[in-house]
């Protein structure tokens, strides 16, 4: 069987910057930028990305192509072809690479329901009720089931399924 490649190497970089961009650059980001200086927290944030992010992205590209070459395509194969077959429980810390993303996947899934939840009570006007920052509050604190109140936790759950 003929392994899948790439249309296209500006394809390649899309996805993988997809992919490195996640919640935490589009929901927190600008909030720890504000609070640690705005402007001035940029300084660190590209040093670190340059000396540290750049290179583990190269090493990662490499370690992948180096284990395509056995016809690996998971961290676990990978990184046995890594360690020469020398070391048998590489391929066990290899499985980090598999539950990881899927664990990272179980909490944007609840984000995401929260937010489609979120634009549909936006939608129906309940949120435009709740003009003021703590009635917004309330609504959030017994939305997500943290103070359930007289508001059920069914609405969370049928966004979520």
């Amino acid at each position: 069987m003929k392994r899948q490649v790439w249309a296209s190497r500006i394809g390649v970089v899309m996805a993988v910057a997809g992919s490195a961009v996640g919640l935490g650059n589009l929901l927190r980001f600008p909030a720890i930028a504000t609070q640690n200086g705005g402007g001035a927290f940029l300084i660190p944030y590209f040093i670190a990305f340059i000396l540290l992010g750049i290179p583990l992205c190269w090493v990662e590209w490499g370690m992948g192509r180096f284990g395509g070459k056995f016809s690996h395509g998971s961290a676990p194969g990978i990184l046995d072809a890594v360690s020469g077959r020398r070391r048998p429980e590489a391929k066990y810390l290899g499985a980090i690479g598999i539950f990881g993303p899927l664990l990272i996947f179980f909490y944007y899934i609840v984000i995401e329901s929260w937010t489609l939840g979120y634009a549909f009570y936006s939608i129906t006007g309940t949120l435009g009720t709740a003009a003021r920052n703590d009635l917004v509050k309330n609504f959030f604190h017994q939305y997500t089931g943290i103070d359930p109140g007289d508001f059920s936790r069914v609405p969370m759950y049928f966004f979520f399924v």
